[in-house]
């Protein structure tokens, strides 16, 4: 009878550990693919959504062939809103060691020494708002879909491009990317940066207005992290705010804008004996020196990293340059 006990307990033993061992896998490791990328262009011309593109969840306890969590991935008619394709270069592009230029496109990437730490702040001036783009890591929206910013940058030809809210890392939190709404369960208290068809951005709290509501109003892009760090030109955060280790010096990613169609992707090393890092309050004080009239803050940490004609031109977390570039869900980039 003992024994018998002893081989129950053992059995049972051995069930939960595995189940647990799947649990996290699942949890972290294990790609889920909801839904390929759909682009604005291909949502408005075919009437296509996020929808029709989502396979069937086969994932343990769910058998009918639906999302097994409709709230937070199940995605939702992207906008009708017609989006121009973009056009090629208006000129031979004219590209140095910090700065590009070719008619629609003006980058200049500045290397700046502040606070103890290195910062990169690009400068991008467009002629149309459709070179200011987002993607997802490997053309799929999911869990635990990554890749490095890098490779995401490469895959869709950017030439300039930061990572972006790491939207992977939250289960819920909006998700709107080239017009199509992949996740729409609002979190409250959380400041989501809004970028409109016409490239001005505006941001927003998740509770005050639906993802659908955001559509209707013309966004095409929707980047869920935070906080915002500027409004209307001036700091919107204090100097003790804090969520985490928010007011630690860290690698910092943060976009702006100045004017119509000039804009600031800003990224500061961290975290090492060259780079001490910024709080969120310096790096508000930061973009606002920059002449930056809205300004937010993107996923930071081992995630900061800053994509230039083809390289990794920042040092993310002391691994030399691109040599420690977490992979991530997601970048906003520039490019055709």
């Amino acid at each position: 009878m003992k024994r018998r006990k002893k081989t129950i307990l053992l059995l049972y033993s051995i069930l939960l550990a595995a189940f647990s061992v799947y649990f996290l896998l699942d949890t972290f490791v294990i790609e889920r693919v909801y839904s390929t990328e759909v682009s604005a262009v291909q949502s408005a011309q075919t009437g296509s959504s996020a929808d029709e593109t989502q396979p069937a969840d086969t994932s343990p306890g769910n058998t009918d062939g639906t999302s097994a969590d409709p709230d937070s991935t199940t995605q939702i008619p992207g906008s009708e809103d017609v989006f121009t394709t973009a056009a090629a270069p208006a000129v031979t592009p004219v590209i140095t060691e910090d700065s590009y230029n070719d008619g629609n496109i003006s980058i200049k990437i500045t290397e700046y020494r502040q606070n103890d730490t290195t910062i990169y702040a690009a400068d991008i001036q467009l002629s149309s708002a459709e070179y200011l783009k987002t993607a997802l890591a490997k053309g799929v929206f999911g869990r635990n879909v990554t890749a490095k910013t890098s490779a995401t940058a490469a895959d869709n030809g950017a030439i300039l491009a930061i990572n972006g809210d790491y939207y992977g890392s939250q289960e819920r939190g909006y998700v709107i990317r080239g017009g199509v709404i992949y996740r729409s369960t609002a979190v409250s208290g959380r400041q989501d940066l809004v970028i409109y068809e016409d490239g001005s951005m505006e941001v927003i709290y998740e509770t005050d207005i639906s993802a659908e509501e955001l559509l209707a109003k013309g966004a095409r892009d929707v980047l869920s992290f935070g906080p915002e760090l500027l409004k209307d030109g001036k700091i919107a955060v204090n100097s003790s705010y804090e969520v985490a280790r928010a007011t630690n010096s860290n690698p910092r990613t943060a976009i702006g804008i100045i004017d119509e169609l000039h804009y600031v992707f800003l990224v500061s090393d961290g975290r090492t004996s060259e780079s001490a890092g910024l709080s969120v309050y310096e790096l508000a004080e930061f973009m606002q020196s920059l002449g930056v009239r809205t300004a937010y803050n993107l996923d930071g940490g081992g995630s900061s990293t800053m994509y230039f004609n083809g390289q990794v031109i920042n040092d993310p977390v002391g691994g030399g340059r691109g040599q420690s570039e977490r992979s991530v869900s997601d970048i906003v980039y520039i490019g055709y």
